[in-house]
């Protein structure tokens, strides 16, 4: 991996920060940071105009960072820009939010591959470029997955998106930036949201409620960003009422790119795994069985399950998104 860093300037602008992320071996930017995007429409994280442009805040301060890809799949370079007053924190931080820390040697040891199932090995040998991210942001994370608590991913999606529309901050202007690019908002604004909105937003008073438990810990959540142990991190967000493990293996994923956190208790995942390892569905304890061999990488098994394209037979009426915001 190399990193350089420099100022350049962009047109009608000061100069940003700007970095320079070689990776070793191949790499798919737009692939990796997929997760991290809630929905075409997330005004947190657009891609435009062939960048991805996200908007947080870290230490510092507020950040907008444009992320590029150029070159081909093993001759990559993420080419990043920040601005703002978190900036120069931003840029120090993008090689391990883009996957930089994520070492899939031992994933890709002709050995371990030969033990997979043959959908694992298709997922990796069609996308060799992928990684997992680590975003550090215990809270913006730890929100976007509460939303999506026992709702359909179209209510998740929306909900998220109205409710930063409405109450976050506008990210720090930027050359070419995509309009209404928004801060998710801070602690302090999600504790402000009144009842009426999150009604409005379509979230019920259990998920509302845990938002704002999650938001009054918020100074101890993100310490968790710098705890290594996925067993002390998950004690730590159950310890939240209303956040269970389903929540916290979701964050995990996203905070600390964790290659073994899996979702138990997820609407969809242990049908998928058991369809897509035996051809029949299962539950969660025989999806954690069916996984076991690959413990410390059930993650990387899942998420290479997926890229392979495979999906599990339906046969019925998918769950339909229920609005309460006029009852």
């Amino acid at each position: 991996m190399t990193v350089s860093a420099a100022q350049g300037t962009a047109p009608g602008s000061a100069a940003p920060e700007s970095l320079v992320w070689e990776p070793n071996g191949a790499y798919n930017l737009k692939g990796t940071l997929g997760p991290l995007q809630c929905g075409a429409f997330d005004p947190a994280f657009v891609h435009h105009l062939g960048a991805a442009w996200l908007a947080f805040r870290n230490d510092d301060g507020a950040t907008t960072l444009r992320l590029e890809q150029r070159g081909e799949l093993r001759t990559a370079r993420v080419h990043a820009l920040a601005w703002g007053p978190g900036a120069r924190a931003a840029l120090e931080a993008v090689p391990t939010l883009v996957g930089g820390d994520d070492d899939w040697s031992h994933f890709d040891n002709p050995d371990f591959q030969a033990a997979l199932p043959e959908l694992a090995r298709k997922g990796r040998y069609l996308h060799p470029g992928l990684r997992l991210p680590s975003t550090g942001r215990m809270l913006d994370a730890g929100v976007r997955v509460i939303l999506e608590q026992k709702v359909t991913g179209i209510e998740a999606k929306r909900a998220w998106r109205w409710l930063l529309t409405r109450h976050g901050d506008a990210a720090p202007p930027a050359p070419g930036a995509p309009p209404g690019l928004t801060l998710p908002p801070t602690a302090a604004q999600w504790r402000r949201v009144p009842s009426w909105d999150w009604h409005r937003a379509g979230v019920d008073a259990h998920r509302s409620d845990t938002i704002m438990k999650a938001a009054a810990m918020a100074s101890g959540l993100e310490r968790l960003a710098g705890v290594s142990s996925s067993e002390r991190v998950t004690a730590a967000l159950c310890s939240i009422p209303g956040i269970g493990a389903w929540t916290a293996a979701e964050v995990l994923q996203r905070t600390h790119g964790c290659p073994d956190s899996i979702s138990v208790g997820d609407y969809h995942l242990a049908a998928y795994v058991g369809a897509a390892l035996t051809g029949q569905r299962t539950d969660d304890a025989g999806m954690l069985k069916l996984l076991a061999p690959w413990s410390g990488d059930r993650q990387r098994v899942v998420r290479m399950l997926y890229a392979s394209g495979f999906r599990k037979p339906t046969y019925g009426p998918r769950l339909a998104p229920e609005d309460h915001r006029h009852r």
